[in-house]
């Protein structure tokens, strides 16, 4: 597991593994989400490259009785 030190102007530097496992690459944005004593790290994607990306989902699903107008 990886360490990382919070630098005086609260930087941290993601270390070179994560960043080549993950395809993280200067210049991608980062979502912050605080959990209780943990901070998570989610890459945003941009709205155009996600065209298409639920081709293919099966969206049929059973509606129960009491759903139906």
């Amino acid at each position: 597991m990886d360490a990382v030190t919070v630098s005086p102007k609260y930087q941290v530097v993601i270390p070179k593994v994560v960043r080549e496992r993950l395809g993280i690459r200067a210049g991608d944005r980062l979502q912050v989400l605080c959990f209780d004593d943990r901070i998570e790290l989610v890459r945003t994607q941009p709205m155009r490259r996600m065209r298409g990306f639920l081709k293919g989902l099966d969206a049929s699903f059973a509606r129960d009785e009491d759903d139906r107008v």
